[in-house]
């Protein structure tokens, strides 16, 4: 028999009609088994508790730096044990525009291997635009998201406004000065900027070397802060009439302020050795140091993290220059806690340079739950 295109067409069309037929059987066992993994799913599964909301009020009445050192040692020693998940930070700029800025967004965790909690944090900086509103309102502001690191679920959200961050901040500075200067070369203990961090820096100083004398210099605000860290500490502190002058008499420096060009000149340190703890750099624009203090032969240069402080901390201008390279780095902070390497052996300088890590962000996080979250 002779096929025509007729009986072709035919046939063709018949089976597209039957391909378009829905098969009933086939339909009622899909939508029975769907329904029965819905009721599974609807029966056996439990949403997670909304995180807990703690307010700053609460947050900057009940946690110090006192709080925060001994577990910010811990995650440095960690640290060096690669035993951190602590990825690069994440930069938002914030172009000022009629709707926005100026302004910089920083995005940093991590999580210390063994603890019950991780740490997410964002900290918004620099929207200087604030301080012109009526009423004014701060510069910077944040949030630390703290995560159960068993089943993934935020347990709690810390509206710091930048507390946790300068806290943890300031234990990292206590934790630099124990491990990188001796009580004898910590005598004198000048800060140069004098804003919320360097309080909590002079707050660190004391909870390490409990008697010290203190000098200030900061082109504004030096003689609040000398006056309030004096009554608050029991350490006398006095004003410097110059970054020289304060340099001419410190032991140990703490550095932090918020500009790109360096606070000394290293022909001012004294040469007896001095220790210098940075934390004003966590930004490519930024620098407080002089890169060729850096570079010297007679000075230690220690990183919080090298990865990070190559790419936003004081190495990062010493690599620009063509000083330095990230083997020229003596040690991270983390392998001097755990007695990897030497902190103060002489008369050498040392710089310490805190751009601050995710590990910092994860211990801060975890002492703020066990202290304020844990017992509900």
């Amino acid at each position: 028999m002779t096929i025509t295109r007729t009986m072709l067409r035919n046939v063709v069309t018949r089976v597209q009609r039957r391909l378009l037929l829905p098969n009933h059987h086939h339909h009622h066992t899909t939508n029975h088994y769907n329904h029965h993994v819905q009721q599974r799913a609807s029966s056996t599964t439990a949403t997670f508790p909304s995180p807990i909301l703690f307010d700053y009020q609460t947050v900057s009445q009940n946690l110090t730096v006192s709080d925060a050192i001994e577990s910010v040692e811990a995650a440095f020693e960690a640290l060096a044990r690669n035993e951190v998940d602590v990825p690069m930070p994440m930069h938002i700029g914030i172009t000022e525009t009629e709707t926005a800025g100026p302004g910089d967004c920083h995005i940093k965790g991590g999580y210390v291997e063994g603890t019950p909690t991780f740490t997410v944090k964002l900290a918004c900086v620099s929207f200087y635009n604030n301080l012109k509103l009526d009423p004014p309102l701060p510069a910077g502001s944040g949030i630390f998201i703290v995560v159960n690191a068993l089943t993934g679920a935020p347990l709690a959200v810390f509206q710091e406004n930048r507390f946790m961050t300068d806290l943890r901040t300031g234990a990292a500075g206590a934790v630099a000065l124990k491990y990188c200067s001796t009580p004898e070369h910590s005598q004198t203990i000048g800060f140069i900027g004098c804003g919320a961090i360097a309080r909590n820096m002079a707050r660190a100083a004391a909870a390490v070397r409990p008697s010290f004398q203190g000098v200030a210099f900061a082109h504004d605000g030096a003689e609040e802060f000398a006056r309030d860290m004096s009554e608050e500490l029991g350490v006398e502190f006095v004003v410097a009439g110059s970054a020289e002058d304060l340099c001419s008499q410190s032991d140990v420096i703490f550095t932090q302020t918020p500009g790109s060009e360096p606070v000394f000149e290293t022909k001012w340190l004294k040469s007896s050795g001095v220790t210098v703890i940075a934390s004003g750099s966590d930004q490519p624009t930024k620098q407080e140091i002089p890169a060729d203090l850096l570079a010297s032969p007679l000075c230690k240069y220690v990183s919080d993290l090298t990865k990070q402080t190559s790419k936003v901390g004081e190495l990062r201008s010493a690599i620009k220059e063509g000083l330095m390279t990230e083997n020229d780095v003596y040690a991270e902070l983390g392998e001097i806690v755990n007695g990897m390497k030497k902190g103060r052996e002489g008369n050498e300088h040392i710089v310490v340079d805190l751009t601050g890590t995710g590990a910092q962000d994860a211990a801060i996080g975890q002492v703020a739950w066990d202290k304020l979250g844990g017992s509900r």
